[in-house]
C-alpha cells in the first residue's frame, strides 16, 4: 500500500519569502525515496490559525495519510506548531517524539528543548520535526520504519492486523 503524505513548513521568514524552505523539499524527497507520495506542500506562518487550518486540510478534505510539519517547535515566543497540532488531534502517539529526541540526543544535547508532538486525527497520523533541514531529516529517520506500520494498523481493519502481526514475537 502506498502512503499519501503532506509537508507543512511553519515559517515566518519562508512564508513571506525571505528565507529559502530547504527543509520542505528535503522531506518531500526523503518521504518519496520512502515510498510516499506527496501530495501537498505549503508554507504557512507562525500562526496557530493557519497551522490548525493547514493541518485539518490535509487531515478531514484530503484524507492525507501521513502529514508532517517541520519548524515552529521550539523556545522562540511565535514556536506554536506542538499546540496547534495537539488542538486538532484526537490521539497523541507520544512514542514517536520521544523516540525522535531520544535519537537526536546521541547528535547534540540540544535534542531535548525539541517541543515535538505527533498524533492521529482520523485515518491520519501527524508528526512535528525540527525546523532546520538536518535535523528534519534525522528525526524522521529515527522513525520512518514504525511510522510505516503505523499507518498500516491505522488503515487496517482487525483481519489485516492479524496478518500484518502474523509472525511476529510478542515483546
Amino acid at each position: 500500500m502506498g502512503f499519501k503524505a503532506a509537508v507543512i513548513t511553519v515559517s515566518d521568514r519562508g512564508y513571506r519569502g525571505e528565507r529559502e524552505d530547504t527543509s520542505g523539499p528535503a522531506l518531500c524527497a526523503y518521504l518519496i525515496e520512502h515510498g510516499y507520495e506527496v501530495t501537498y506542500t505549503a508554507i504557512v506562518p507562525d500562526e496557530m490559525k493557519q497551522i490548525r487550518e493547514a493541518l485539518l486540510l490535509c487531515a478531514d478534505e484530503m484524507k492525507t495519510d501521513l502529514i508532517i510539519t517541520c519548524g515552529g517547535t521550539g523556545f522562540s515566543k511565535r514556536d506554536v506548531t506542538p499546540e496547534a497540532t495537539k488542538a486538532v488531534l484526537e490521539k497523541e502517539t507520544p512514542g514517536i517524539p520521544e523516540c525522535m529526541r531520544a535519537k537526536s540526543l546521541e547528535i547534540t544535547p540540544r535534542a531535548c528543548l525539541s517541543r515535538s508532538a505527533a498524533g492521529i486525527r482520523g485515518d491520519s497520523l501527524i508528526i512535528n520535526l525540527p525546523g532546520s533541514r538536518t535535523a528534519a531529516i534525522e528525526n524522521i529517520s529515527a522513525v520512518i520504519e514504525a511510522v510505516e506500520h503505523g499507518l498500516f494498523i491505522l488503515h487496517a481493519d482487525e483481519a489485516d492486523c492479524g496478518r500484518q502481526n502474523a509472525g511476529k514475537k510478542e515483546r
